[in-house]
């Protein structure tokens, strides 16, 4: 359970900042430190209205749905997810040729970690 923690940050130009920080854990399982500013100092004036406005974003940060997006998916599940958004038939943004070459492309790759997959040759 993330409870994070909070910082003033002062800015070159502006007020002072509050900082909110966590880590998580990437794909391969390595922490990663995050952060992301709450707001000013004149907007929250102590630390107390800083951490209140932060518990939209703690329970986002501890819910299921974020833990289960650091799971690896495959090529195969992605190539499915794209399949069913972008190649469906009542999908019009796409021309028919398109969507034709897309779907061969998808049916060539294999079922490979995504996180594994690396671009070009290396």
């Amino acid at each position: 359970m993330q409870h994070g923690s909070l910082k003033t940050v002062s800015r070159k130009q502006g007020l002072d900042v509050w900082q909110f920080r966590w880590s998580e854990k990437d794909l391969r399982g390595i922490r990663v430190q995050r952060k992301r500013v709450i707001g000013t100092v004149k907007r929250y004036q102590d630390e107390a209205a800083a951490r209140t406005a932060t518990t939209v974003l703690l329970a986002e940060l501890n819910s299921e749905k974020v833990r289960m997006g650091v799971r690896s998916i495959t090529v195969q599940q992605l190539c499915d997810h794209f399949e069913q958004r972008d190649l469906a038939k009542d999908n019009t943004w796409r021309s028919y040729s398109t969507k034709k070459t897309y779907q061969s492309l998808l049916n060539s790759l294999g079922s490979s970690s995504l996180a594994a997959t690396r671009t070009g040759r290396g």
